[in-house]
């Protein structure tokens, strides 16, 4: 499979028949409802990574002794989201059905649901880890069912009860929250319990899904819909540490950076660096 531009994440150029993960970028705000812009947020990412050295001093571990591939962004059609979910769920479905762990930088968080389809159709027995701000619960919004607000009620739809399990949520109507008391595992606020679900799911395959706003807007401003009232850099650090290294994470993503809400670059900075996290933790463990 040949990459689709030349750019690739720091240090993420091994060829694909050789790599372990495989990133690609899904730019895609279609549904965005409040600040869009998070379409520029693989390609910045990308970008800015190079400001970012590839060894860890957490963890011990250099991008440059990983296997990962980098296939670049899919060119997604603006207005049709029902498109854009089959083109991304195909390509996640082609790097599972290759022995590959699937890599997705977004864009919004509706993304998810393409590469979660092809997970579930792999793996019947997927759980879902999702940290975010919100709940994305809605059935609905505003008579849009594929709307990155109603992502994970749409992934319930495919696994059903005790399936989901949700961290750091602060926001989201009453409907949703009452939903969730029947329906998901939440965690409000924090990551308090990370650890005991941990435990539960050894051996369990896991769809890991990171919204970047579950930091809070102090940390994280560059992203479309910022909730105060969130986790630090290095909470999020520890945790998505702690599950890609304990969990039998089988696909990921992370998503909602909107650059140009923070002219600093801080926000790409941080983005970039959970993501080398995240991969170091993955690939050292497949390794």
């Amino acid at each position: 499979m040949s990459n689709m531009q030349n750019d690739a994440y720091m240090a993420c150029e091994t060829e694909y028949e050789k790599a372990d993960i495989v990133m690609f970028g899904a730019p895609y705000d279609g549904t965005t409802s409040f600040r869009p812009g998070t379409r520029f947020g693989p390609a910045q990412i990308r970008r800015e990574s190079f400001g970012l050295e590839t060894y860890s001093p957490y963890q011990k571990l250099d991008l440059t002794d990983m296997a990962v591939c980098d296939l670049g962004d899919l060119e997604l059609c603006p207005g049709d989201s029902a498109a854009v979910l089959g083109d991304i769920t195909a390509r996640a479905a082609q790097i599972l059905s290759d022995g590959k762990l699937p890599f997705m930088i977004g864009g919004e968080h509706l993304v998810t649901l393409g590469a979660m389809r092809a997970a579930a159709e792999f793996f019947p027995a997927l759980h879902i880890i999702h940290f975010d701000a919100h709940t994305d619960l809605r059935d609905d919004y505003l008579g849009v069912k594929l709307s990155h607000a109603c992502v994970i009620r749409r992934c319930h739809e495919l696994l059903g009860d005790g399936r989901i399990h949700q961290f750091g949520v602060r926001s989201g109507d009453r409907p949703e929250w009452i939903w969730a008391e029947k329906h998901t595992d939440m965690h409000a606020f924090s990551f308090d319990g990370l650890e005991k679900t941990l435990t539960e799911l050894k051996g369990l395959p896991v769809y890991f899904t990171v919204d970047l706003d579950v930091m809070d807007p102090s940390v994280f401003p560059g992203t479309g819909t910022p909730e105060p009232g969130g986790v630090s850099f290095d909470e999020l650090r520890r945790a998505v540490t702690e599950v890609c290294r304990k969990a039998d994470v089988i696909a990921c993503d992370v998503n909602e950076l909107s650059p140009h809400y923070d002219a600093s670059g801080a926000s790409t900075a941080v983005a970039c660096k959970i993501i080398r996290e995240m991969l170091l933790a993955l690939s050292g463990k497949r390794r």
